[in-house]
């Protein structure tokens, strides 16, 4: 017998990828940035721990919300951040969903969606990509128009995991629901060719959208967990009074300061990422995979001849790391490989070329 309220116990929770804890691991299989982050953040952190670390911090992030504002010409009250992406997910549904409100979502995607709206009580809905991961915008416009139990928000990511593909302004804005807002999750968006610089929030439907965006990838911070949201202040102003009173910790801020106000470090590492990214989708091909566009620091590939789950077993055997990945609703299975440093993408080869 449990006392957990009973959409708790009822869930099985969300499994993050495998962190083992030895050395001698090629780890592929939780998008990290395989680069150091700025001297600056490190330098950041130093500084911040020999300060007032007796004293709480910033419960408003003063400097941090600056430093987002002036990186994408906004005003510093359109910035919430948080311990993480994670955490504004989370924040997001404690202060717009109520139990028994639609949250949808793309699918194959990020599960943890689904996750977060069981534990506030909301209903979810899985809204199914074609097999080229593009978008059936009838069925979303049918699923609209019957105006059963209305979208309240629709998680996009984009780029997409796992699948590494990113859709297009005009599709994004075709998504919005009437009745709700769209969370625009850009946590892989600086691995794009075109980042985005919130185009979007500025035009016409930006008081509909809300964007996510982290640090752990690109700015090579996974292990600090901060994050932030950008959104029309009135958005951020509901937002606020959800947050913990102290969601970002001293050291978190400076480092995150630091590393937005290094532009050019983060730059050079993406850049590193998406040369390999092309060099391994391509290499992956000529071993007889079938390797989607990837606009993100990982490609999703799979292979007509051999079992990606003994794929995945195989490689592991050889002490590398990749996610293996399923989802039954769509009948997809397949391995998300992180791009690592080129000598970590050589591994990864040599053990496949052995394997197939």
């Amino acid at each position: 017998m449990t006392l957990a309220r009973p959409n708790i116990a009822r869930i099985e929770g969300y499994v993050p990828g495998e962190q083992p804890q030895e050395a001698g691991w090629v780890k592929l299989n939780t998008n990290e940035n395989p680069y150091p982050c700025s001297p600056r953040v490190v330098e950041a952190i130093e500084r911040a721990a020999r300060g007032r670390m007796n004293i709480y911090p910033d419960p408003v992030s003063t400097s941090f919300r600056r430093a987002v504002g002036e990186l994408f010409d906004i005003d510093p009250d359109w910035v919430l951040p948080a311990n993480g992406s994670d955490e504004n997910l989370t924040i997001l549904l404690r202060t717009f969903v109520d139990p028994g409100e639609l949250v949808a979502y793309p699918y194959p995607s990020y599960i943890l969606y689904e996750t977060l709206a069981d534990l506030q009580g909301g209903a979810h809905e899985r809204l199914l990509l074609n097999a080229d991961w593009s978008w059936d915008l009838e069925k979303v416009r049918e699923r609209t128009d019957r105006n059963v139990c209305p979208t309240k928000l629709l998680f996009v990511p984009n780029p997409n995991s796992p699948s590494g593909n990113r859709w297009d302004d005009e599709t994004i804005c075709s998504l919005i629901p009437p009745q709700g807002l769209l969370v625009l999750d850009e946590a892989y968006g600086d691995f794009a060719d075109e980042p985005h610089r919130m185009e979007l929030l500025k035009g016409e439907y930006g008081s509909r959208i809300i964007v996510t965006r982290t640090l752990s990838k690109s700015y090579s911070l996974a292990g600090l967990r901060l994050g932030f949201a950008i959104a029309h202040p009135e958005h951020i102003e509901q937002m606020r009074k959800v947050k913990d009173s102290y969601n970002c910790d001293t050291l978190s801020l400076a480092a995150g300061t630091a590393a937005i106000q290094d532009q050019q470090w983060m730059l050079d590492n993406t850049a590193k990422i998406r040369a390999t990214r092309s060099r391994l989708t391509a290499q992956l091909r000529e071993l007889g995979f079938e390797v989607v566009d990837s606009q993100a620091n990982f490609v999703w590939s799979t292979h007509t001849e051999h079992e990606h789950r003994t794929l995945y077993e195989q490689l592991k055997t050889r002490k590398v790391l990749v996610r293996f990945m399923q989802f039954p609703e769509s009948k997809v299975d397949g391995l998300r490989i992180t791009v690592g440093t080129d000598a970590e993408i050589d591994t990864l080869l040599d053990a496949l070329q052995d394997i197939v």
